[in-house]
This record gives structure tokens, sequence and C-alpha cells, in this order.
């Protein structure tokens, strides 16, 4: 029996992209996140989700993903397979992304206008099983079942900036 989502967001997510719009086929990712930057607005559940417990980032700073291939399945959307690594383990993943276009935009830096950029934004999603990551702490509930379930929803909202 399932209580409630508990949502969280890492506020420190670097990567690359290489995007193509007329080969996406040909698309490639790598992307790195500051497991120590993870919020889900409970200080305390913070603390506990980065302890040895959960994600353990005094010793695994860092979760990674870098894409093995790109399976095309509509005009927007396609299957990107890779390796993510959680914890210091690596386990194969597949998500499904959705490219919902570009646009040029503003660009300042320190008060100066360096020019329009262009950006391409991404959404994405997997799930994954966290025991296979060796997250696997729980706690029985008083009244029966556990604390937390082992499926865990993966959403990445991305926002990619053409480097020229």
């Amino acid at each position: 029996m399932m209580v409630t989502y508990v949502r969280g967001h890492f506020k420190d997510v670097h990567g690359t992209l290489e995007f193509d719009p007329e080969r996406p086929a040909a698309s490639r990712v790598e992307a790195t996140i500051d497991a120590r930057k993870l919020w889900t607005g409970e200080a305390a559940r913070d603390e506990h989700l980065k302890s040895a417990d959960f994600l353990d980032v005094e010793r695994f700073p860092e979760i990674s993903f870098k894409s093995s291939g790109v399976r095309l399945c509509g005009a927007n959307e396609a299957m990107v397979a890779g390796d993510l690594t959680i914890r210091g383990v690596t386990r194969p993943v597949e998500l499904r992304a959705r490219y919902l276009g570009r646009w040029r935009t503003p660009w300042w830096e320190d008060g100066v206008d360096k020019g329009p950029k262009t950006r391409a934004g991404f959404v994405g999603e997997t799930r994954i099983n966290r025991q296979d990551f060796g997250v696997s702490w729980n706690s029985v509930l008083d009244a029966g079942g556990i604390v937390v379930g082992d499926d865990v929803l993966i959403t990445l909202d991305a926002e990619a900036i053409l480097e020229s």
C-alpha cells in the first residue's frame, strides 16, 4: 500500500548534448548531478536521503548518465539508452525523451549584452528500481507495509544552450 509520493529536485545538474534536429538519432548526452544538492522541501528528510542509508553523498557525491544510443519513436520523441550511475553502481536505463523545440533568447553576462543564444528544450522520463543501485534502506510501518517503495520515477527537464 502506498501512502504518498515524495518529490525531490537536484539543484546542480550539468552536462553536454550533441543534437542536430535534422539527425536526432545521432544525438549524444552526458550529464552529471551533484547529489549533495538534493532538495525535497524537508531538511531532515534531505539529510537522511543524503546519508549512507540512501545516496551516501560523502562517498558518492555525483550521479551520472552517459548515453549509448538513440532510437526514434516519433517526430519529436525518442528512447535514449545509456548508463546511469548512482552510489558507484552503473546500470543500463532507457529514457523516453521528447524534443520541445528551439528558440533564440537574449544573453547577458556581467551586464554586457553578448547577443542572443539559441536554446533547445527537452523532457525525459525513466523508472528505476532503487535496489538495483544499492539503495536498500527501509523500515516497517506499525500498521504493516514499508516506509519506502522500490520504484523511483525520474523526470528530467532540460534546456540546452547552443555553443558556437
